[in-house]
């Protein structure tokens, strides 16, 4: 018997729990490439002539590059610089949940103790969590340049594309390896890789904001910032023109590398002790945590200020985007008149940034409902409804948080682009008010999908995670920013509860809309309040 004994037995198990939750990462992600690839084609091949002035904006414009990089003219490149950030978080955050699921969670819930009683090596469960999340990234490589393919772009940039996504997700399976290992609790090793990933993030974005563009404004050479990030590597790739396959290599030897230092780390400790002493609690409890709410806040503030930021950063990048916009012409503003003619071409572009805005929030708001399964799942609910609190109380507590939190995001990205955007078209006070107008009337289409979360979650608890995903992914492709593009019927496109927000500031607030989304989102809520009323908690034995 040796360290490794039980590694594939561990493997198969592994598998086994999360043969919904990988899946459901990886296939929302392939469609999400696929869908948007052939948004884009269908754009470009109407009006080719768009392309390469669309291209040189990113290539020009730093806080464009903030996104990502583009390299040459092609339909997949302008693609990947509009999703490739996002979904090479999407696969870091995939990898770190994975390897801590089966690790730092399986002690922390006494499992690993369970199962080193029988015949497993001190370093199985590590092994395993690692080589499922390597399956993992390597069937998303694949399926993100099927994806691809099938949108109509090369057969090779599209697999490099998908490899340049992939490696974040490896890279970083090595950075839960170490955080599983560095942390007591599964909430402080996400966090810490979380915090990495911002800096990867961060260190990308500069080197890209500080590189140098090519004559012909088609190239951007990177600065060495980005040479310290993985997120920066992926994109050194350079799908669709160079193709170079090395930073691949590159992301899984740091892998390895990670993961030999998580090795020695287990050596180092104890079984459910973490390498980094547990932080001492404040003698004195905050008055806050006598409420329900307030301890949501407390657990949950720290989720919030990182949304925040991240929405505060897009929201300086658009809105300095603002007088670019305003010089648009032709068919080049096709796509912005769907959201309020091209009348209000402006209107129109800030119409269309507070849905993406929307859209964020809304997944936000859905991250934290969940809470509500995952309080329940593991236990800390039982202890919660042990004290003078009463199950509506306690669900009150979560919807108050994810409105307040949806509000505060909402207003940060209204804010910055105002900003920013009232010095690009001189009208600072103006475009505030518009714009946090905008904003708020985003707010009925969230919480109508929060209710729909908080319905789900306590008529359906075993099925609550899945569904919910669906529900977001749905409303997002189905609604204006998508569906048009992509075909869809009307009634499809009229069940995301986006398509019915009012395209302010570009077109008048009609006060219908809105009030038939509150309805909605009220009545929706109130047969989940019924259900967590009248079923039995499924508490863990």
């Amino acid at each position: 018997m040796n360290g490794f004994t039980g590694t594939m037995r561990l493997v198969r198990l592994a598998v086994r729990r999360d043969r919904l939750t990988l899946p459901a990462w990886i296939l929302g992600m392939a469609a999400f490439l696929a869908a948007t690839t052939a948004m884009f084609e269908d754009r470009y091949a109407t009006h080719p002539e768009l392309l390469q002035p669309d291209a040189q904006i990113v290539v020009e414009n730093p806080g464009m590059r903030v996104l990502g990089l583009m390299t040459g003219i092609s339909v997949g490149g302008y693609t990947l610089h509009r999703d490739a950030l996002t979904l090479a978080l999407l696969a870091a955050m995939m990898s770190v949940l994975t390897v801590v699921r089966h690790t730092r969670q399986a002690e922390e819930l006494g499992r690993e103790e369970m199962l080193a009683a029988g015949v497993v090596g001190r370093y199985a469960s590590l092994a395993a969590g690692v080589s499922v999340a390597l399956l993992a990234n390597l069937a998303l490589a694949a399926l993100l340049g099927l994806a691809m393919v099938v949108a109509g772009q090369p057969v090779a940039g599209s697999f490099a594309a998908g490899a340049s996504i992939a490696l974040v997700g490896v890279a970083f399976t090595g950075v839960g390896a170490v955080t599983s290992q560095l942390m007591s609790t599964a909430r402080g090793a996400t966090g810490l890789a979380g915090a990495g990933l911002g800096g990867a993030f961060a260190l990308a974005a500069l080197g890209n904001m500080l590189g140098t563009v090519d004559s012909a404004a088609l190239r951007v050479i990177s600065a060495w910032p980005a040479w310290l990030s993985p997120i920066g590597w992926g994109q050194q790739v350079r799908p669709f023109a160079d193709n170079q396959w090395w930073p691949v290599a590159l992301a899984t030897g740091v892998m390895a590398s990670f993961c030999g230092l998580a090795v020695v780390l287990v050596d180092r400790r104890d079984v459910g002790m973490g390498i980094l002493p547990e932080r001492r609690g404040a003698a004195r409890a905050s008055e806050a945590l006598l409420s329900p709410t307030g301890l949501v806040w407390r657990l949950q503030r720290g989720a919030l200020l990182g949304w925040a930021g991240a929405l505060l950063g897009f929201g300086l990048v658009f809105g300095a985007l603002s007088d670019r916009i305003q010089g648009l012409e032709g068919a080049a503003t096709d796509w912005y008149a769907t959201f309020g003619g091209k009348a209000d071409l402006m209107g129109a572009y800030w119409a269309s940034m507070m849905q993406i805005a929307g859209m964020a929030a809304a997944i936000y708001v859905v991250s934290l409902l969940l809470r509500l399964r995952h309080d329940e799942a593991q236990g800390q609910l039982e202890s919660v409804l042990g004290t003078a609190v009463s199950r509506l109380r306690w669900l009150a507590a979560y919807a108050v948080n994810a409105l307040a939190g949806s509000t505060v995001l909402l207003l940060v990205f209204a804010v910055a682009m105002a900003v920013v955007g009232g010095q690009a078209v001189g009208g600072t006070g103006a475009l505030l008010g518009d714009l946090v107008g905008a904003a708020l009337v985003q707010l009925p289409a969230v919480a109508a999908l929060g209710a729909l979360v908080v319905a789900v979650t306590m008529m359906l608890p075993r099925f609550a995670v899945g569904l919910s995903w669906l529900f977001v992914v749905f409303s997002i492709f189905a609604g204006p920013m998508f569906g048009p593009s992509l075909g869809l019927p009307t009634w499809l496109m009229d069940l995301s509860p986006f398509t019915h927000v009012p395209n302010a500031p570009a077109v008048a607030i009609s006060p219908a809309p809105i009030l038939g989304l509150v309805v909605a989102a009220a009545l929706v809520g109130s047969a989940g309040v019924l259900a967590l009323r009248r079923r039995n908690l499924a508490l863990p034995a």
